[in-house]
């Protein structure tokens, strides 16, 4: 059989293939943050951000202690840019495309939550002090204007077994960065040189 022949073009064939959304579905969905999603947002210490820009499409991880996004109110979110490798696609894409979307996962729960909105990019003095850590500020803090809610049921995350400690793999398994780096950059980096100084690195620009 061709690929012509196995691809989808239709929604009509694709809506006929999954069949109908179930009640549940369509029922959880809010356009603010209702109080049964606020502990969930209140727990997490890990999300995926989702943006689209002119070059296209990118996620990029944000994490800190749980309840590092604050819910300003019930349709606006606070997200701190804390320090990384300065490529900022995620701002370069919201300058272009102020939608966004994220991913909420907590450690050891299986349903995640998923929010949608727009985004703007903020230097206000008073909202970077009120993220700072250790004396240290955020250059920017993502105010997200929330226009819609809802939980992702746990499925994804039991079939992965994400959270369980017995299929978790120790880093020297995989490539190291150092490694990586040497391998596409060449000589131009030393990978070695880099894995040695990368934890100590790690520590003292967390924040």
């Amino acid at each position: 059989m061709t690929e012509e022949k196995t691809s989808i073009t239709e929604l009509a064939e694709l809506e006929r293939i999954y069949g109908a959304v179930a009640t549940p579905s369509l029922a959880k969905v809010t356009d603010h943050i209702h109080p049964a999603y606020r502990p969930f947002i209140e727990a997490s210490s890990f999300v995926a951000l989702a943006t689209s820009g002119p070059d296209g499409l990118d996620v990029s991880p944000r994490g800190d202690p749980a309840g590092f996004i604050e819910i300003q109110d019930d349709r606006t979110l606070l997200l701190p840019d804390r320090r990384g490798n300065n490529r900022i696609d995620s701002l370069r894409n919201i300058l272009h495309d102020n939608r966004v979307a994220l991913l909420f996962l907590i450690p050891g729960i299986g349903e995640t939550l998923r929010v949608n909105g727009k985004a703007t990019i903020s230097t206000d003095a008073a909202l970077l002090a009120r993220f700072a850590v250790n004396h240290q500020f955020p250059k920017t803090v993502l105010r997200i204007a929330v226009e819609s809610v809802f939980f992702q049921c746990s499925r994804a995350i039991i079939r992965a077994r994400l959270w369980d400690p017995a299929v978790q793999i120790e880093r020297q398994q995989l490539p190291s960065t150092g490694s990586i780096l040497n391998q596409i950059a060449g000589n131009a980096i030393d990978g070695e040189a880099y894995d040695k100084a990368l934890p100590e690195r790690l520590k003292n620009t967390l924040y």
